[in-house]
Formats: structure tokens, C-alpha cells, sequence
């Protein structure tokens, strides 16, 4: 088992800033692939960004690439989400999760691949 514990959510002004975070623990967390995604009101749950367990290969959904970075600190079980010139349609609850990955390049980028959810954290960019 995998726990995941999301952070850093709250309200901001289009164009600024959040950093979320999602601390892990249980089992090594090392040994699975990350991912954020996010589920607006009445939405799909859908991805954001997913990073490799070394943290060498990243890939994000076209919707923020260029704006959001994926980074990961394996020393302190924490994977982070920094996103910049947010826009009212990155509104939605971001979760974490984790998936089991046994190949130090792969990521994952559907729901389904993903074994552990955290319980998301609330993003609300005015305009």
C-alpha cells in the first residue's frame, strides 16, 4: 500500500502561481511512476503531468506544457507540481498518484494505469 497525501492547493489570481505537493509513504517510493491529474466540476478526471520513478523522463498534457513542471525528490518521498500563469480553467481538484514501474524511463498518463489516488487538493484561479 501506497499513501498519498496531497498540499498546496488554495485560490490565486490568472497569471500567478502554486506549487502542490504530495507526500508518500508506505511502500518504497522509488518503485512507482507519479502522476497529477486533475477532475473539474461535472468533468472527467484528467491528466495533467506524469514523471518516471528517477525522475528522467517527464510528460504533461498539452493543455500545460510550458506553464507546469513535474518534479520529484525521491530522498523525501515527495513528488511536486509547480504551476505557473494559471488560467480559471486550471480550476479543478489535483490529485496525486502512483503507479508500480519497473523500467527507470517509463510514465504513465491514463487513469487506469495508476494504482494509489491520493485525496486531491482544491486549485480555484479567479479571473
Amino acid at each position: 500500500q501506497v499513501q498519498l497525501v496531497e498540499s498546496g492547493g488554495g485560490l490565486v489570481q490568472a497569471g500567478g502561481s502554486l506549487r502542490l505537493s504530495c507526500a508518500a509513504s508506505g511502500r518504497t517510493f522509488s518503485n512507482y511512476a507519479m502522476g497529477w491529474f486533475r477532475q473539474a466540476p461535472g468533468k472527467e478526471r484528467e491528466f495533467v503531468a506524469a514523471t518516471s520513478w528517477s525522475g528522467g523522463s517527464t510528460y504533461y498534457a498539452d493543455s500545460v506544457k510550458g506553464r507546469f513542471t513535474i518534479s520529484r525528490d525521491n530522498a523525501k518521498n515527495t513528488v511536486y507540481l509547480q504551476m505557473n500563469s494559471l488560467k480559471p480553467e486550471d480550476t479543478a481538484v489535483y490529485y496525486c498518484a502512483a503507479a508500480p514501474s519497473y523500467y527507470s524511463g517509463s510514465y504513465y498518463y491514463t487513469v487506469g494505469e495508476y494504482d494509489y489516488w491520493g485525496q486531491g487538493t482544491q486549485v480555484t484561479v479567479s479571473s
